[in-house]
């Protein structure tokens, strides 16, 4: 039977790295969607250590076509896809009064429409038991004016778990998103890695007890 395999969107040094580690010490291998090829060479490696397969691939996740090739090639490498964790989100420090129309929508693609195309993607591949996890900073809740559209995407890409949940439920498969209440650092509550513990935590909850919005405050 084939190891267990999460794909991982946009994955970098931080929570996703985490996340990814977190799952390949559980036995999983690891597909890898990012853009920064050195970054994604040097988290494979560490994957590799660890024991996993890795396949990675250096997208534009707002281009449909081509992540939609990439998640659907990890897919089929094992006939798999047991969990898909989401981390992409645009940072723009303009607040609504400078902000445009044409970038709100160009960074509500990355952090919200961006999970759609995965999801889509990788559900050919899904079974009973499959998970969907995104990463949920506070900025939903809280949001910065002068980052305007992070606040935006954040809240969305919440709202579109909780819709993905539904219509997955039926199949054995559920979504969640992790809201973290806290700013990440490199001691304490808040590193990538208890923050990725947070995440592992939440793709098992109890289904008795399913939440679609788990919070994280340390």
């Amino acid at each position: 039977m084939s190891r267990p395999v999460i794909v991982v969107v946009g994955a970098g040094p931080g929570v996703s790295g985490s996340v990814a580690r977190r799952f390949a010490r559980e036995g999983y291998d690891v597909g890898l969607l990012g853009v920064d090829e050195d970054q994604l060479v040097a988290l494979a490696g560490q994957l590799e250590d660890l024991g996993a397969a890795v396949g990675r691939a250096v997208v534009d996740v707002t281009d449909v076509e081509a992540a939609t090739a990439a998640v659907q090639r990890f897919g089929g490498f094992g006939g798999r896809v047991d969990v898909l964790h989401f981390n992409p989100s645009a940072f723009r420090e303009k607040d609504p009064l400078e902000l445009t129309v044409a970038e709100l929508l160009e960074d509500v693609a990355l952090g919200v429409g961006a999970l759609l195309t995965c999801v889509q993607a990788a559900r050919p591949f899904m079974s009973a038991g499959g998970r969907v996890t995104v990463t949920g900073p506070a900025a939903a809740d809280r949001p910065w004016h002068r980052a305007a559209s992070l606040g935006v995407q954040k809240a969305g890409v919440r709202n579109l778990v909780h819709s993905l949940d539904a219509a997955l439920a039926p199949d054995g498969i559920r979504a969640v998103s992790v809201t973290v209440h806290g700013t990440l650092a490199r001691e304490g509550a808040f590193t990538p890695d208890r923050v990725a513990d947070a995440i592992w935590a939440a793709a098992h909850q109890d289904l008795d007890a399913w939440a679609t919005e788990v919070p994280y405050a340390g």
